[in-house]
C-alpha cells in the first residue's frame, strides 16, 4: 500500500449527499475479483450517457478538464453508504483518488478505504461546500493541501481546516501498512506474552505450537 504524506492536488466537486457504494461502482461493472480493472466502471451510472456504454456525459464533473486529474474528491454527507463492497474503494483508487473530503462517511466505507490506501477526511457541510466554491474558480490552480502528518487541510486562499482520524488508521496510512503489517511491527510484543502466558496457563496451549 502507497503511503499517505502530504497530498497537493486538484480536487473535484462532487458534492451529493448519499453517494452508495452501489453509485461508485454499480454491480454489472464488477467483473473481476482482483484491485484492477474497476476504473472504467468509477460512476459509470453517471459517467456515461446509457447504461452499459462509454459514451461520456460531458455533464458530469469528472469527465470535464481539469477534473480528470484529480486526485482528491468534494462529496455530501454519508459518502459510501450501501453495501460493504470493497469494489468501491478499489475503484477510486484506481482511478487516481487518494482523499475524499466529506461531512461523513459509510462506516465500513471509511475502513475499506483506509486499509487501501485513501484518506477519508471528515469536515463540516459548510466547509466541503466552501472548499468546493473555491476549487470551481481556477480548478487547476486552486489546489487543496492534506497533511495527514499535522492533521490539516488547506484550502485554495490559505485556510486550514484540522480533522480527525484514528490513530491506528493515520499510523496504517502514514506507513502504508495494512492492518496484518500493522500488527507484526509488535510481533516481538506478541511472542514474548505467548511466552510469559504459556509458562502461566500451559493448558491453554494442549496440542498447539508456540512460535519462538
Amino acid at each position: 500500500m502507497e503511503k499517505f504524506t502530504t497530498l497537493t492536488a486538484i480536487a473535484a466537486p462532487l458534492l451529493r449527499i448519499n453517494v452508495d457504494t452501489d453509485a461508485i461502482i454499480p454491480s454489472r461493472e464488477m467483473k473481476t475479483v482482483s484491485k484492477t480493472g474497476l476504473a472504467d466502471g468509477l460512476f459509470a451510472g453517471w459517467r456515461y450517457r446509457t447504461l452499459g456504454s462509454r459514451d461520456e456525459d460531458p455533464g458530469f464533473v469528472l469527465n470535464q478538464e481539469p477534473y480528470r486529474r484529480a486526485r482528491i474528491l468534494l462529496s455530501g454527507a454519508n459518502f459510501g453508504c450501501g453495501s460493504s463492497r470493497e469494489h468501491a474503494v478499489w475503484a477510486l483508487a484506481e482511478w487516481g483518488i487518494r482523499a475524499i473530503v466529506a461531512p461523513s462517511f459509510g462506516a465500513i466505507f471509511q475502513g475499506n478505504c483506509v486499509r487501501n490506501g485513501i484518506l477519508p477526511v471528515v469536515l463540516a457541510e459548510d466547509v466541503v461546500a466552501d472548499l468546493a466554491h473555491q476549487v470551481s474558480a481556477d480548478p487547476a490552480a486552486r489546489l487543496v493541501t492534506v497533511d495527514l502528518g499535522a492533521c490539516r487541510l488547506t484550502a485554495p486562499d490559505g485556510g486550514t481546516h484540522a480533522f480527525a482520524i484514528a490513530p491506528a488508521d493515520r499510523e496504517m496510512l502514514l506507513e502504508g501498512l495494512d492492518a496484518i503489517a500493522l500488527t507484526m511491527k509488535r510481533d516481538d510484543e506478541i511472542l514474548a506474552f505467548q511466552a510469559r502466558d504459556h509458562l502461566r496457563r500451559p493448558w491453554i496451549y494442549l496440542g498447539e505450537v508456540v512460535r519462538k
